[in-house]
């Protein structure tokens, strides 16, 4: 079975004060499932630039990471999760244009 896509909203700031929400997606079967694969992803992205190596992009329940930050904090106890809707749900209702 094919588990429905998830959108994990991560609070962020940076060591110059900075705030904002990181966003992760893929597959999983719960919320927290989608919490710990987020996770997941973002500590093997920092382990791997920490150690000067490549961040291996996306694993097969479609959970990756492209890049790590230096000196942003993620909040992982804030962290919510929720079915993947829109790739703009994270921002506020009034209209978006690009």
């Amino acid at each position: 079975m094919t588990h429905p896509y998830f959108e994990v909203d991560v609070p962020i700031r940076s060591t110059a004060g900075l705030r904002g929400v990181h966003v992760f997606t893929g597959r999983a079967d719960s919320s927290s499932a989608a919490v710990k694969a987020a996770h997941e992803v973002y500590d093997e992205a920092r382990a791997a630039t920490e150690a000067g190596l490549e961040i291996l992009h996306g694993r097969p329940d479609g959970w990756g990471a492209c890049g790590y930050r230096p000196g942003w904090e993620l909040d992982w106890a804030a962290a919510k999760a929720g079915p993947w809707r829109s790739p703009y749900s994270w921002l506020n209702s009034n209209a978006f244009e690009m």
